[in-house]
């Protein structure tokens, strides 16, 4: 059994809502901050990878 691979998106703005997507099936929408130094955040609810669009192909 193997367990998909989390989600990675890229974004304009340093400060981001993660829902998990999927609706109903998602999770309770949080705000997240992109450390300008790090250029990415992780979601603490379903581990999806949001990249500043700065930052796009360095991490």
């Amino acid at each position: 059994m193997s367990t998909d691979a989390p989600e990675t998106r890229i974004v304009d703005a340093y400060r981001v809502a993660c829902d998990g997507g999927e609706g109903a099936l998602g999770h309770p929408r949080v705000w997240l901050q992109i450390p300008q130094t790090v250029g990415w955040v992780e979601c603490p609810y379903c581990d999806a990878k949001l990249v500043h669009r700065d930052f796009e192909g360095k991490v």
